[in-house]
């Protein structure tokens, strides 16, 4: 029964076949999401790892490093570090870490994967990478870190700000 192609679409016998052509989504597939304090970002596809969302005991805390670093997580036996991205990103509100699960997005580039701990996951968008203009008004402690921005609403000052995934995970501030 499930196997008959009529099943599905509710079509009998008698009536005639209906073909529904797929829209192609236009752009490139990119993760939205916001850090501890409101700002939306967002990450192509094509860079993350995987999104996984453990609960904050999972994620072990290591002495004597870098306050950006919550901790290390075992992800399917390897060890990821997972850093808060809002602080990282200059953000003064660190991640509540007082809750049931942190969403951590893990980034890999070269072997080197990171897992970048934020508030909460918009989901996946496709937007068009034409349109990406060149970043107005951002602190300089964003700055290095973004490709570009994409203007939601210019009259609320609302942008989705594209983040350079090679340049978060090599960046010198680790070390700090």
């Amino acid at each position: 029964m499930v196997g008959n192609p009529d099943f599905l679409t509710g079509r009998g016998q008698d009536q005639a076949p209906e073909f529904q052509e797929l829209e192609s989504p236009e752009g490139e597939l990119h993760l939205r999401f916001y850090v501890s304090s409101g700002s939306e970002f967002a990450l192509p596809a094509t860079g993350i790892k995987e999104v996984i969302a453990p609960p904050p005991d999972r994620i072990t805390p290591i002495p004597n490093v870098s306050p950006l670093l919550l901790g290390t997580l075992n992800v399917r036996g390897r060890v990821v570090w997972v850093a808060d991205l809002g602080q990282f990103l200059g953000d003064p509100t660190p991640l509540n870490t007082d809750r049931s699960e942190i969403h951590v997005i893990a980034v890999e580039d070269q072997d080197i994967m990171l897992g970048l701990a934020v508030d909460r996951i918009a989901g996946m968008y496709w937007f068009d990478i034409d349109e990406i203009q060149m970043p107005t008004n951002v602190p300089d402690s964003v700055a290095p870190f973004l490709r570009g921005e994409w203007v939601l609403d210019e009259q609320a000052g609302k942008y989705l700000r594209l983040l350079n995934q090679e340049a978060i995970l090599r960046s010198a501030r680790w070390a700090a």
